[in-house]
């Protein structure tokens, strides 16, 4: 099995925010290299679960050999986090005591190429966290119309020059399939202005980005989850979530602002609002990675912690 590195982002932020209790039940909804469910799983006692969520086979088998090693209060289930709230149903669980979400790409499927997310690994078009999944990123780039291009781009990755590359994509794919990742870094690479290649990071960056959330429908995926989160926490449990773009970022504030908001009735005295109020934020100030964190993982450098409470 290919050996890769993986460093759990906030971790300490994340383990502080969910105040794990030994007894508890955990959910990790995005398994991924285990750092963190190891994390979890090492502050629980045989009374205390921790369920484990991820689709792809090679995080499922990387990170059994690492918990296995801890303990065997865990059960990993392969499925994804949308399907969380009947999937813990399945084994009797309708109540838990904290849920992490880090979202994103696992370190292993930017870091092993043949994956296709790395725009720096030249690899076939795929960036399917599920793979056994249809639908990959080399069905979108070569079938896709050019609005349905453009929105992708324009949308997921908030690329400036979304037409610029979808209009290069259509030109391109016209003449043979565009397979690999290269191929198309080359392409975003001609679509965007030369001077704006040389600002802003690697030129393919928001392109890749806004293609792996399309493969996956991570943003949606994401935001029916969280919501059914909500309603599995017990009294005093908590939601930790980890986000990696304003996208991402801006729905988990909405979410989580809207639960926190009462709604109060027409004539109801303000002060009664803490009396029916059912969640609170942990943190009214979203939580980043401190300087020390940096120097050693540069994924942390745009990572955002947001925690909720349920009262």
């Amino acid at each position: 099995m290919e050996p890769y590195k993986h460093i759990p982002v906030l971790l300490n932020e994340v383990m502080d925010g969910l105040r794990i209790q030994p007894n508890g039940i955990y959910v990790d909804c995005t398994m991924g290299g285990a750092g963190h469910s190891a994390a979890i799983l090492k502050q629980l006692s045989s009374e205390g679960h921790l369920y484990c969520f991820d689709q792809d086979d090679y995080a499922i088998n990387r990170s059994n050999l690492v918990l296995k090693e801890i303990n065997n209060y865990y059960t990993i289930i392969k499925a994804n986090f949308l399907n969380m709230k009947e999937e813990l149903k399945k084994q009797n669980v309708n109540h838990v005591d904290g849920i992490l979400f880090d979202l994103g790409v696992s370190s292993f499927q930017f870091d092993i190429g043949d994956r296709g997310f790395s725009y720096n690994k030249d690899a076939v078009l795929d960036m399917r966290m599920d793979t056994n999944q249809y639908l990959k990123a080399f069905d979108i780039v070569n079938f896709y119309s050019f609005d349905e291009l453009k929105k992708i781009f324009y949308t997921y990755g908030e690329e400036k020059y979304a037409s610029h590359i979808a209009k290069r994509i259509i030109k391109y794919r016209s003449i043979k399939p565009i397979e690999t990742t290269f191929q198309l870094v080359d392409i975003i690479k001609e679509a965007i202005p030369a001077f704006a290649r040389r600002t802003g990071g690697h030129p393919a960056k928001k392109t890749f980005q806004a293609l792996r959330i399309a493969v996956n429908d991570e943003l949606n995926v994401f935001e029916k989850s969280l919501k059914d989160a909500l309603t599995l926490l017990k009294p005093n449990g908590r939601i930790a979530v980890i986000t990696f773009h304003s996208l991402e970022d801006r729905i988990c504030k909405q979410t989580f602002s809207n639960a926190v908001d009462v709604k109060l009735p027409r004539g109801l005295p303000v002060k009664d609002a803490e009396i029916i109020r059912k969640y609170r934020l942990v943190n009214n100030k979203v939580i980043i990675a401190k300087d020390e964190e940096l120097l050693v993982n540069n994924r942390a450098h745009s990572a955002k912690l947001r925690i909720i409470e349920k009262l």
